[in-house]
């Protein structure tokens, strides 16, 4: 039987940052997660997981931990952007494959600041802009398997211009499936409009990596008709613990399992800012919801 492996990650403990007074200290985050019945995370920002591999590998396995993913970001569409890319990627990913990680979760920068909502750059790209955002992506894949042995999921995101279905479509169009396929958020797919199961139906083949979240949509309406920015919307709680919230996660979840392949399903709750006693509960709760979906697939131990 294939495996929906579930895990958890930093952003569902309010991480966004290497280093944030606000945000809850590395050490308290694994003896949580791992409180929490998870035994797969990923690295969060590089930075808030120690990066020396060996005392990396010392935390996670003290606490019946290992490592799915590292994540980074990209403004590939920029002329001359890739050095300064690359060099992001270099150190996620060696930190990944030293621990044992087969994945990099790569998202394309926003187009506007998630703070403060100010305009960065047009929030549509140009043709020329989405020949170098999807060249750029097959390149860097291929470079990133080539060096490292992981693999390149692409992350759809709120408020940058790989958003929406259509946009989705046009990305995956674009890019070569021996370099780079799909990390699938469920939540940012619903807040922009789309519907995670007719991308699942249309491109079974790139779908390589699962973010669970789920979408207040009273929030995610507000959201829509005052065009607020991503990081107002978290903290008026856009994103919500399942089963509160949309897609539904048991048609969504046997979808994948149709599919018969193993995948990563990480579960990720934006939570920036938050207090440092509220993740437990809530990472508690939505394990045990996702136990009960009633998919044999779905389990939290290899």
């Amino acid at each position: 039987m294939p495996s929906i492996l579930v895990g958890s990650a930093p952003d569902s403990w309010g991480v966004w940052f290497p280093d944030d007074p606000q945000q809850t200290p590395y050490t308290r985050f694994l003896d949580e997660v791992a409180e929490s019945g998870y035994e797969w995370i990923e690295l969060g920002p590089y930075g808030y997981l120690p990066t020396d591999p060996s005392q990396l590998l010392d935390e996670l396995g003290s606490r019946g931990l290992k490592l799915s993913a590292g994540t980074v970001f990209e403004h590939l569409h920029q002329e001359g952007s890739w050095d300064a890319v690359w060099k992001q990627i270099q150190d996620v990913a060696r930190l990944t494959a030293a621990v044992g990680g087969k994945h990099v979760v790569v998202i394309p920068e926003m187009w506007r600041d998630a703070a403060t909502g100010a305009v960065l750059e047009d929030r549509d790209l140009s043709p020329e802009q989405w020949a170098r955002k999807t060249g750029g992506m097959n390149d860097l894949g291929k470079a990133m398997f080539e060096t490292y042995g992981v693999r390149a999921q692409y992350h759809p995101h709120a408020d940058s211009h790989v958003d929406t279905e259509d946009n989705v479509y046009r990305f995956l169009d674009g890019t070569d499936s021996r370099f780079v396929n799909l990390c699938l958020d469920t939540g940012h797919i619903s807040y922009c409009g789309g519907d995670n199961i007719a991308i699942i139906r249309r491109a079974p083949e790139r779908i390589g990596y699962l973010h669970l979240k789920q979408v207040d949509p009273q929030v995610r309406a507000k959201v829509e008709a005052q065009d607020l920015p991503f990081g107002e919307a978290v903290r008026l709680g856009a994103m919500t613990e399942p089963p509160l919230g949309i897609p539904d996660m048991p048609p969504l979840l046997a979808e994948i399992e149709r599919l018969g392949i193993d995948v990563f399903a990480i579960v990720e709750q934006d939570m920036y800012p938050c207090a440092v006693e509220a993740p437990l509960p809530i990472a508690q709760r939505t394990r045990n919801y996702l136990a009960s979906c009633g998919i044999p697939s779905v389990r939290f131990r290899p």
